[in-house]
This record gives C-alpha cells, structure tokens and sequence, in this order.
C-alpha cells in the first residue's frame, strides 16, 4: 500500500516557494521561514496568494509532487502535475465505459451505496451518543429513511433516478444535521447546506475540508491513471474533476462530516474563529491553520480498510479507493467496493 506522505500547506500571504539542494523553501518578504527535504512532501496546497519558482514546478512535475493552488477559504483553482502516469489502456476502458449509460450507472450506484451507507452510520453513531432521546428517535428515523433510500439503487436504475435518490437522501441527512452538532456555542448552527457562499460557520468549515478531500482525491486517481475528468456520476464539464467527484460522495460523511462534527462538539471551533462578510462566512486565518493541523493528523490515524481487510492511515485510503476502482475497470474485480466505515 502506498506510504503516507506529508502535505504541505502554505497560508501565509505573500509567500514565495522555491526549490534548493533537495529542499523546498519558502521565503515571505525576502526571509526564509521554512525549509524541508523535498522527498518527504506528497502535494502542496498554496491558500491565497502565493509564488512558486520555475525549478520548483519543474522539480514537482518530475517527481509526482502535486502542486495546488486555493483561495483563502479552501476553493480550488488550478493544479500542476507532470506527465500522465498510468497504461494508457486503463484510461482508454474508463472512457469507454463513461460513454456507456448502463455502466455509467452500474458505478454510480456503488458509489452512492456507500455515500448513504456512511451518512446511515454517522447518524445511528450520533444517536447513541446524544444525550436527548428525542434527538435519539429523530437521527434514528433519518438514519432509516436512508437505508430505505439505498434499496433504490439497485439496477437497473438509471442515472436520472440514481441522482434523484442522492438528492431525496443529502436532504434527510442534512435535515438531521443539528442534531449531530453539540457546540456549546448556540450561535454555531448548521441550519441549512449552503456552498456559494456557506451562509454561517459549520457550512464554512464543512466546505473547506470537501476541498482538501477533492484534492486528495484528484492526486489519487491521477496516482493510479485515471482521468480525474471522466467521471460516472457527476456529468462532464470542462475543468470539472467529475470522477474525482464521483469517489467524493462515498468519502464525504466518514471523514469529512466526523471531522467538522469534532471540531465543533469538542470545543476547538468558536463563534470568534469565522469572519461575516456581508452573510458571507470565512474562517480567519488562525482557524484555518487550526483546523488544517487537525485535518493532518486525523489523516496519520489508522484504521482497518473494510474490504482489503489491511490497516493504513486515513490519509491513504483516496488512493485505496482510486486503486481499488482501477482494478474494476481492468477488471481483476467483479464490482467496484465502495469505502463503508461503520
């Protein structure tokens, strides 16, 4: 299994990234803050405004480091990388099969069977936990709508029908989302899912860890070969990593949604950690770093990989499921194993 490797994430503004006898640097108004041995880095995530040198590009296109660039709050703007890896008759089978609607829809059902398998959990795990019974009875009642939902993803539903009961399931799960949060903050309330913009501070942080999980998830698929682009699910736009996409939702609830749920209920996110701009919320700047530490050492946790029955750190297990979607479309597996953590 591949080894975990370190992510470094750069959040002060201004700074200037460069390459140098085996080591990145960054340097900010001309002094140099950091320096470490460049095999020891995976990818870098650069938040705001940032420089990178030419050698440096140049060194991460040759080596595999991926190199991100985010806004502030955690959106997406572009990434380096160096030539395609992977056989090329990998690539040439994905596309193929994403022209397919059956098969299109055949994966897309596994990947939401695990999407909803996991919020299931998540809500029968915060059942047990809550103190109010009422509270209790209603994560309970969700968590079976949700299970019910499941049921109709069996085929041949078609992609209409599989997005369609993605949609019916994300409204239930999310209905119940405040009875999950138990900030002692009442100001910290999740409401409603809101994106563009996160309308109050659980949306902020909710949507800056799918961030890191989308590109954790792209630098996995492109590990393995496949196009992040051509995905099954989500359609196909240009610029959109559909597939990366696609293997998000399964992933969403077991660790990004336990993540900002921890935060949250154990005190380590407050009123005061988030900017209201004009109803639009931001993490401020001591948070973000705050909550990328956290998300760093949550990834080095290990746990048991429900199907390769093998123990790897969290952080590996979008490259697991990249490897594992790989080896479906060679076909070396009958069915493509959805990530299911109970």
């Amino acid at each position: 299994m591949k080894p975990l490797q370190n992510t470094l994430y750069v959040l002060t503004p201004d700074s200037y990234l460069f390459w140098e006898n085996g080591c990145i640097g960054i340097r900010v108004g001309g002094e140099e803050k950091v320096r470490v041995p460049a095999h020891t880095i995976e990818t870098i995530l650069c938040f705001g405004n940032a420089t990178v040198s030419t050698p440096l590009i140049r060194f991460c296109g040759q080596n595999g480091i991926g190199l991100s660039f985010l806004s502030e709050n955690g959106q997406f703007y572009g990434r380096v990388y160096g030539p395609a890896s992977g056989n090329v008759l990998l690539r040439q089978r994905q596309f193929l099969l994403c022209a397919d609607p059956l098969a299109s829809a055949r994966y897309a059902a596994g990947f939401l069977c695990g999407k909803l398998l996991n919020s299931k959990n998540l809500l029968l795990r915060a059942a047990r936990e809550t103190p109010s019974p009422a509270a209790a009875g209603r994560l309970r009642q969700a968590a079976a709508a949700i299970a019910a939902m499941a049921r109709d993803l069996a085929p041949p539903a078609s992609l209409e029908t599989l997005r369609g009961v993605e949609g019916a399931a994300a409204q239930v799960y999310f209905g119940c989302f405040d009875e999950m949060l138990r900030a002692k903050d009442p100001q910290l309330r999740f409401g409603q899912r809101s994106r563009r913009p996160p309308k109050n501070e659980v949306n902020a942080v909710l949507s800056f860890s799918y961030a890191l999980l989308k590109n954790d998830m792209q630098a996995a698929l492109e590990a393995v070969g496949l196009d992040p682009a051509c995905g099954f699910l989500h359609t196909l736009r240009p610029g959109r990593p559909a597939l990366a996409l696609d293997l998000m939702e399964e992933l969403r609830a077991a660790l990004c949604d336990r993540f900002v749920l921890a935060l949250f209920n154990r005190g380590q996110l407050r009123a005061a950690d988030f900017v209201n701009e004009a109803g639009q919320y931001a993490i401020a700047d001591g948070a973000r770093k705050q909550i990328l530490s956290a998300w760093q050492a949550r990834k080095r946790e290990s746990i048991q990989h429900p199907f390769l029955k093998e123990k790897i750190p969290i952080g590996v297990i979008p490259f697991a499921q990249a490897t594992l979607l790989a080896r479906t479309l060679r076909g070396d597996l009958d069915e493509y194993p959805p990530f299911v953590w109970r």
